[in-house]
């Protein structure tokens, strides 16, 4: 009896150990997943790393209506200035309807008023007028916004139109949409516009008076009414058709997190914001990130090399210290596990630290090198890292810095030359006026010889 109760008791104890241990196993890498939306199609993705942090059918086709404008704007931005003119054709403003700022044919504006009013006013003809600006032709733009969203990964979308208007070969999923905001939201011109509250576009060729733009998101300023106001908002942009439904891009920050959400094919207005605040909510709530540079001491410059097989011809390596990491807040650093791998044919950059959270991967960090190739680099705040005691490593370009040196070096040859002039200006003239006197004095000497010759050659 006690050797049946023993063996009992060890195997319960088993039992009860194995139990916790899958329960430790499970719980090692948790992932909140605790709310819940109306929304068909949700996701919420943090913008600097592009982890997705909350997912509901992300890879669903709907229909995106005026959410398509992020997309339109971030082309116009990457491929045009702010200052060019807008010329409104008679395709812009008659081929297009519902929402629209009333332009007229031939009417000009610039581009940065002709964006603001298509985030702010969502104006299909403004879009449009945009799309033939960029472009050249309607069409070709419509090949530029289907390169571009491959170019960023996108998957399940295919554009028709620049303003979202309903068309059954226009589509894309909460994922994609994602995709193209995280874009947008990392442009600075962008985020300038999706965050204006109000804007007044001047008087124009054709109309006298001054427009003026409210922005239709809104958990960013009043819109109709003020319960949506989320004070963390800090732009996104609004779509409705019948066909799309209510569908909403908001962008919202706290405690340097910036995070994204898309929300699709929502039935109601006061569902789509309430969707949003929910999700944005929970995640500021159950996230938090890390700066890998303050984190990170695992990583030197000897380790990076042997990982990268990078021989040195540059004079530093440093690791981006504005890179970062998103993890539970139930986790710590520690619990991310790391991986380096090289990285080929991207300027001024020779690898990459990609960051795991089981799974997941939740950032990375660029390793940079200075060289001829390089453009530009971020330099780290001299005086607040002195403040923290950290090294400050300065990451050069010499390229730049030879043509400086170039350009210096001739300036001071001009300012040398200038100077030697000016004080020997009188010797220089007194000299020009001797070697002409002497020229005149030698031809004069030449034709009184040619006459003496002459005249002897006469008498014999």
């Amino acid at each position: 009896m006690k050797k049946r109760l023993k063996a009992a008791l060890l195997a319960m104890t088993i039992l009860v150990l194995s139990l916790n241990k899958s329960a430790v196993a499970a719980g090692e890498y948790y992932w909140p997943t605790g709310v819940q939306v109306t929304a068909p199609a949700a996701i919420v993705m943090e913008a600097t790393t592009g982890t997705i942090l909350y997912e509901k059918n992300i890879h669903e086709q709907y229909y995106p209506a005026s959410i398509t404008k992020i997309l339109t704007t971030l082309i116009a931005l990457e491929n045009c200035e702010l200052s060019e003119i807008v010329t409104f054709s008679r395709d812009a403003v008659y081929k297009t309807e519902g929402t629209s700022i009333s332009r007229d044919v031939g009417e000009q504006m610039t581009l940065e008023d002709t964006l603001h009013a298509v985030m702010l006013g969502s104006a299909n003809e403004c879009a449009y007028a945009t799309a033939e600006h960029v472009a050249l032709d309607y069409e070709s733009f419509i090949t530029m916004m289907n390169d571009r969203a491959k170019e960023l990964g996108c998957e399940d979308s295919h554009f028709n139109n620049p303003h979202g208007l309903p068309d059954p070969d226009h589509y894309t999923s909460a994922y994609d949409m994602a995709l193209i905001s995280r874009a947008a939201i990392l442009n600075d011109k962008f985020r300038k516009i999706t965050g204006t509250s109000k804007y007044t576009i001047p008087p124009t060729n054709k109309h006298e008076e001054p427009t003026y733009l409210v922005n239709h998101h809104a958990m960013l300023n009043y819109y109709h009414t003020g319960k949506y106001i989320y004070d963390k908002c800090i732009g996104g942009k609004t779509g409705y058709t019948q066909a799309a439904r209510h569908t909403l891009v908001t962008y919202a920050y706290k405690d340097g997190m910036t995070l994204i959400c898309v929300v699709l094919n929502v039935d109601t207005t006061e569902n789509q914001y309430k969707d949003t605040e929910r999700l944005l909510e929970y995640c500021f709530d159950n996230y938090q990130m890390f700066n890998v540079v303050d984190n990170d001491s695992s990583y030197d410059i000897e380790g990076v090399m042997n990982t990268t097989n990078f021989m040195i011809k540059a004079p530093y390596f440093t690791i981006d210290d504005m890179a970062m990491i998103i993890l539970p807040k139930t986790a710590s650093f520690t619990d991310a596990k790391s991986e380096i791998m090289p990285v080929h044919n991207e300027k001024g950059v020779v690898g990459r630290i990609d960051y795991y959270y089981g799974e997941r991967r939740v950032g990375y960090a660029n390793i940079l090198y200075a060289g001829a190739e390089v453009d530009e680099y971020r330099f780290r705040d001299y005086k607040e890292a002195k403040a923290k005691g950290d090294s400050v490593v300065l990451v050069l370009n010499f390229k730049i810095i030879a043509m400086i040196i170039g350009a210096l070096l001739l300036l001071a040859f001009i300012i040398y030359v200038i100077i030697y002039l000016k004080r020997n200006i009188n010797v220089i003239r007194y000299e020009m006026a001797a070697r002409k006197d002497r020229k005149q004095k030698a031809l004069r000497f030449r034709g009184f010889d040619e006459k003496k010759k002459r005249r002897h050659k006469f008498k014999h």
